[in-house]
């Protein structure tokens, strides 16, 4: 591991020959630069400086050991701390390792080689971790960006050159596309790929937020802002500050509050219902809808400032049944994805059951693929997907259009549920966690009659 500066260890020791012996012992290493303290208030005027260990003497005269680790934990709980006590007392020791510390040294001829040996491993250790972190950003850099959005057909491929475009800066981009395309898929592609992302990615369907609530969903509110509000609550903009904040389903909100919205965005700054207080935020904002934006501006539902404040770089995701090849593909990944999931054997696609889906037209677009092939890997032998297995129970035709009914959504839910209730025993959390829904979907199908037990 390279590093540009020295690694810094801060000793607390309120015993100055004993301090300088630890001092002296640890800086034979030449990486090593060694601030000794003899009081904790010294030590924690210069935390500041972010040393890469700390060593505390677990009895100073002026704030015990166990504080020091909470104040050390509440400023940065990555930096580790070894704590070097005379008491031998094992209950101290496993309650300071239980509340944090890194390592627990007694005092005795042995101490000095005890703490070279635990710093040393705690400076391995930091280096795995920064090896592990700096692997994971160049992975996600090269690879995770057409490894999450699955396709070569030329409509997805100029998907990707548009999006190539929106994470080499921080435009406002707005996606549209019909239900289940995978607008928030691309939302999260864009922000892992660009320079926010180790900051928070946070994403709020508009649409599922009932109407009174949204303000203070959207920037917060203070203790007693109106009924119920008992607490201090952080709004969705101040929770991706620095990050990314992505609204899905913009189209559905009032003007009223799409005025907020626009003043947040030009201001950069929000104000907590029932507070007076502006509170400065940076997001990167992505937009998402199923409605032509244009037209509802046209409508006098959707205001034209906000309209132009958030179009920024507008992605349109292509329907599926206009990315013909890609479905095949698709299919394939998602087959691999249940078998693995499930660790089941990997099925394969019957010539027959390729054609049925290259035939359909599917209205639900990507999402409803997905749900068509996992219910076919239920259905199937295990080897091989017929195109029997393969149901779509999902459409009400109308002039050419198609859309997902209610009703067949919850019968893919219901046969999936009753497969791996059969699977696991009926062990409803288990299965909840397999599928990741709530058990108390699970709860209320089985009460409901939709599924049973087996």
């Amino acid at each position: 591991m390279t590093k540009d500066k020295a690694f810094l260890i801060f000793i607390v020791e309120d015993d100055p020959w004993y301090g300088q012996l630890l001092k002296y012992h640890l800086s034979m290493n030449p990486d090593y630069e060694v601030q000794l303290f003899t009081t904790g208030k010294d030590f924690l005027q210069q935390l500041h400086r972010q040393p890469d260990v700390v060593c505390v003497d677990y009895g100073l005269p002026d704030v015990q050991g166990d504080k020091l680790l909470k104040e050390v934990q509440q400023f940065n709980n990555q930096i580790p701390v070894v704590v070097i006590s005379g008491q031998e007392e094992i209950s101290v020791a496993v309650n300071l390792l239980k509340a944090g510390a890194r390592d627990y040294i007694i005092k005795d001829p042995h101490t000095k080689d005890m703490l070279w040996r635990s710093i040393m491993n705690i400076r391995e250790n930091s280096g795995l971790k920064q090896q592990v972190e700096e692997l994971r950003e160049e992975l996600e850099k090269k690879y995770d960006f057409e490894k999450s959005i699955i396709g070569t057909s030329e409509s997805i491929r100029g998907t990707f050159r548009l999006l190539e475009k929106a994470i080499s800066s921080n435009i406002n981009v707005s996606i549209t596309g019909e239900t289940g395309t995978g607008k928030e898929l691309v939302a999260k592609a864009i922000h892992y790929n660009s320079d926010r992302k180790k900051k928070p990615f946070v994403a709020v369907n508009m649409a599922a937020i009932p109407r009174e609530l949204v303000e203070s969903e959207l920037f917060g509110h203070e203790k007693g802002a109106f009924t119920g509000a008992i607490t201090q609550k952080t709004g969705k903009f101040e929770e991706a500050n620095g990050g990314t904040l992505f609204l899905d389903e913009i189209g559905e909100l009032d003007l009223n509050i799409q005025s907020k919205i626009l003043r947040a965005i030009q201001e950069r700054e929000v104000t907590r219902v029932g507070g007076n207080q502006g509170i400065k935020v940076d997001i990167r904002l992505i937009t998402a809808t199923h409605k032509n934006l244009a037209e509802e501006v046209k409508k006098g539902n959707f205001r034209e400032d906000l309209y132009f404040r958030i179009i920024g770089l507008p992605v349109e995701l292509p329907p599926l049944r206009y990315r013909d090849k890609d479905i095949l593909i698709l299919a394939k990944h998602f087959i691999d994805l249940f078998a693995k999931d499930n660790k089941l054997k990997t099925p394969g696609l019957s010539n027959e059951a390729k054609n049925k889906l290259m035939k359909y037209n599917f209205p639900g677009n990507v999402r409803e693929l997905k749900a068509v092939i996992d219910l076919a890997c239920v259905m199937c032998d295990g080897k091989e997907i017929q195109a029997d297995d393969i149901t779509f129970h999902s459409l009400k035709a109308g002039d050419g259009d198609f859309t997902l009914t209610e009703k067949s959504l919850r019968e893919y839910t219901a046969d999936i549920i009753t497969f791996f209730l059969k699977k696991y025993n009926n062990d409803v959390l288990e299965v909840a966690r397999k599928l990741d829904i709530g058990k108390s979907t699970i709860y209320n199908m089985l009460k409901s009659g939709e599924i049973k037990s087996t």
